[in-house]
């Protein structure tokens, strides 16, 4: 029951933080560290419920990653487009993530690194959004490839955990001239690929042996993740085409510190 309990809070933690710009696998280590869930099986469990995430991301842009049925010519021409910029942009992260991804992973994966890049992070948003520069990105298919490309290497800075793989892409994506729904789109469906090309890896090299429990409380994650992803997408997509990014910098700013006083006494 007590591992329960901890598949439904790490669950919503993951649904709530892994679109948004603040970092879930910052939070993750954080909220692991406080609930005592370390070890092999508790990694396996991180990496199955950001799976739940990656289904709702599918699932709310089917329509324009998928149109079938009825869908024009048109609509399905558009999908494609917006398949190939999401393969473009993916492939930066493939490869520097081989390359990188173990490394990081054993040197970079503590408290102090989400700290510090939560701070940054933080204070890069509030900054891009005191910019009164006019976006010239203003649809998702007026993403060039080149730019696609170019988000795609700025996303690989969130294999250092706590920088948020949205918020890197989201800024990325602002910076070279989109509109904040473009960015969000694009971070989206950048996420697919990235996430399910990281997570399978990840669990081939892991392994599935589990017992009958384990496994219960996989799936208790997985669902749980996924409800609350879904919630969080349309709320997000709903924020941003009215508000800006500035109260979610403040949010880590202010996470940032807390975790550096708590785990550094400072």
């Amino acid at each position: 029951m007590i591992d329960i309990l901890k598949a439904i809070i790490l669950g919503i933690v993951e649904g709530i933080t892994e679109f948004l710009p603040v970092s879930s696998t910052g939070h993750l280590i954080l909220v692991n560290e406080f609930v005592g869930f370390t070890g092999n099986f508790a990694h396996m469990f991180d990496i199955v419920i950001q799976l739940g995430a990656i289904l709702s991301v599918v699932l709310y842009f089917k329509q324009k990653l998928f149109p079938i049925g009825k869908a024009n010519i048109i609509e399905k021409r558009k999908a494609l487009e917006i398949w190939k910029k999401t393969i473009i942009g993916v492939l930066p992260a493939l490869f520097i993530g081989a390359a990188l991804g173990e490394y990081i992973e054993e040197e970079l994966f503590n408290p102090i690194t989400v700290s510090i890049t939560l701070l940054i992070g933080g204070f890069i948003l509030v900054f891009i959004e005191r910019r009164t520069k006019q976006s010239s990105i203003n649809d998702i298919y007026a993403l060039d490839y080149k730019t696609a490309l170019l988000i795609g290497f700025i996303q690989c800075l969130a294999m250092i955990p706590g920088t948020s793989r949205s918020a890197v892409t989201i800024i990325g994506a602002m910076l070279l001239g989109s509109s904040r729904l473009v960015a969000a789109e694009y971070s989206f469906f950048l996420a697919i690929p990235t996430m399910f090309a990281a997570t399978s890896y990840s669990l081939l090299k892991i392994g599935f042996a589990l017992t009958p429990s384990q496994f219960y409380v996989l799936i208790v994650g997985f669902i749980v993740s996924f409800a609350v992803a879904l919630t969080v997408i349309a709320g997000f997509m709903n924020y941003i085409s009215k508000k800006d990014f500035k109260p979610f910098g403040y949010y880590r700013i202010i996470l940032g510190i807390l975790v550096l006083i708590y785990f550094k006494g400072i």
